[in-house]
């Protein structure tokens, strides 16, 4: 089962722990940039969303405050949001990785990487 949908302000909470592993909400919440920093109770209802939806677990509590970790790894937070974009394009990988060479964010060196993917992917599947 893919892990769910993350909301902008749910990645970058995850971000944040991912990072230090652990963290309470204040702790969350002072990982943001002063000038755009969330309510400490605007983090604390998308710390609760996301553990009903198996995002984060908590740890342990400490005196008045928990303790949450991440449930599950960036990696599979990243496929999942990849895949959706992928989606958006009707499963077709080209207009991405277009936009990326035209922006400039996608190197020679990862498309010759991704060549070398592709190509050990194309082995696998033979075989």
């Amino acid at each position: 089962m893919p892990p769910p949908r993350l909301s902008k302000l749910e990645f970058q909470i995850m971000e944040t722990l991912w990072d230090k592993n652990e963290c309470s909400i204040r702790e969350i919440q002072e990982a943001f940039p002063a000038k755009k920093r969330p309510a400490y109770t605007t983090i604390q209802t998308t710390v609760y969303r996301m553990e009903a939806k198996g995002v984060v677990h908590r740890l342990r509590k400490v005196g008045n405050f928990h303790v949450f970790a991440p449930a599950i790894s960036r990696e599979a937070a990243q496929r999942r949001l990849i895949d959706d974009i992928v989606a958006i394009f009707g499963g077709r990988g080209q207009p991405v990785m277009a936009h990326l060479i035209e922006t400039g964010k996608l190197s020679l060196d990862d498309v010759k990487e991704a060549e070398r993917l592709l190509r050990n992917q194309s082995k696998e599947s033979k075989s």
